[in-house]
Parts: C-alpha cells; sequence; structure tokens
C-alpha cells in the first residue's frame, strides 16, 4: 500500500535491490475469442537511475526478459484466474496494469519483481461494478471495493551457478555477473513446479536441479509467512 494513487501496491527490498510494484486497474470489453475473462498486462522497468549498467530509452534486453518472466508466472501459476476479472460476459471486464520497476539494482532482479508483484496483487481492492439494465452502462460503487481472490503464491528463488559445483541463493548483481549461469525456480503453495527459467550458462545435473527445488520449496514458506505478516500489519483503508 506504499502508492496511494494506484489501486494496490508493494514495495520490496531484497539486500540492495529495491523494486515496487503498483498495479492499476481499468474497464475494458474482453477480447472475442475469450468472452468470459479479463486481462493482466504486467511490465517491468530498469531505468537508468537504479544501476549504471543501464541506459535511458527503450527498455534493454533484460528488462524485456523479466517483464516476459513475470507474464510466464502469472499464466503458469495462475496466480489469479482471468474469469474472475469478468463482470459481464463478452461485455466488461478488469485490466489489471502491472508496473514493477526498479529502483535500486543489485541483482536478482526476478525474485524481487515476483515477490513484488504478488504482494501488490494482494494488496488490490477494487470498486464493485454494475451494468445498469436500462442503459447498458457501467456503474461503478467506489464505497464499496473488495480484494482480488488470489489462487496461487507464486515464489521465484534464483541460484547463481559456478560451473555446476556451487550454488549461491539469491545472487548479488556481482555474483550474477561471475557466475557461470542462473536459474530461477517458481513454486506455488502445494510445493508444485510453476516454472523453471534458466537462460543459457553452464548445465545444471538433474541432482542439483532438484536441490534447487528442494530449496526453492522451503524459501516459498519463509517468504509466504512475510507476505501474510505484512498484510495483517496493515489497517485497512
Amino acid at each position: 500500500g506504499s502508492i496511494t494513487t494506484a489501486d494496490g501496491s508493494a514495495l520490496v527490498k531484497l539486500g540492495n535491490t529495491t523494486v515496487i510494484c503498483g498495479v492499476k486497474a481499468e474497464l475494458a470489453a474482453p477480447a472475442v475469442d475469450s468472452a468470459n475473462k479479463g486481462y493482466i498486462v504486467p511490465n517491468v522497468e530498469l531505468p537508468s537511475l537504479c544501476s549504471t549498467r543501464f541506459r535511458s530509452g527503450p527498455p534493454g534486453e533484460e528488462a524485456q526478459a523479466a517483464s516476459q518472466f513475470i507474464a510466464d508466472v502469472i499464466e503458469n501459476s495462475q496466480i489469479i484466474a482471468k474469469e474472475d476479472l469478468c463482470i459481464a460476459n463478452g461485455k466488461l471486464a478488469w485490466v489489471l496494469y502491472c508496473d514493477i520497476i526498479c529502483l535500486d539494482y543489485d541483482g536478482n532482479i526476478l525474485d524481487a519483481s515476483a515477490f513484488a508483484l504478488l504482494a501488490a496483487l494482494k494488496n488490490v481492492q477494487l470498486p464493485s461494478v454494475t451494468i445498469n439494465e436500462e442503459t447498458g452502462l457501467s456503474e461503478v460503487n467506489l464505497k464499496q471495493k473488495n480484494p482480488l481472490i488470489i489462487r496461487k503464491h507464486p515464489v521465484a528463488t534464483s541460484f547463481a551457478i559456478f560451473d555446476d559445483t556451487l550454488l549461491i541463493v539469491d545472487p548479488t548483481a556481482e555474483e550474477e555477473d561471475v557466475a557461470t549461469g542462473t536459474v530461477t525456480i517458481v513454486t506455488d503453495d502445494e510445493g508444485r513446479l510453476c516454472s523453471v527459467h534458466k537462460p543459457g550458462g553452464s548445465p545444471l545435473t538433474g541432482a542439483k536441479l532438484q536441490d534447487c527445488i528442494t530449496r526453492a520449496v522451503t524459501r516459498h514458506k519463509e517468504i509466504r509467512k512475510l507476505i501474510d505478516k505484512v498484510i495483517k500489519s496493515i489497517k485497512p483503508k
């Protein structure tokens, strides 16, 4: 709830890496081929102010890869059922714009972005919307707000790989630069795998990958407890 103008927001610090996520909700007509579904549009920004490695201008390769990773996590984990965002079949649905902006970059942007997204979505309060039968126009009641139905809680855990012998959890920018590869494991509440993101680099043995998954499941429980604790401490508006 750190951004008052957003419908939901969260600030995450992971070591020195600081990421803020703001969710803005708008009304739109559903797509013709999915008349009963809304939209979730994620975007990760790595502005030049967060690190000397980024330049001003259009999103660079790392920002695009992070945005695609978050989009895949949303799709694979079914964090929110898009059917829940539909207000009137074929007529009206919510569009959730999830803007994730890095304020300070020191590695492990994927984990921080995934945490910020989950916490921000849990913070969202949407006004109730009805469609007037006579006029066919939508009527928004800002006094009555409801939280989103969060179906799954995906948590990302990143590892820096050093020649398949050493794994470092939650790597800093310096550790990422000297690593021979990285891997990000995303798990849900039941300890199931949502996705494995491995952009090239040195290979991983099956045993090492299983070790990563086990550690990711343990970390999921810690993150979930932390998010729940913070949300309980925030008084509702």
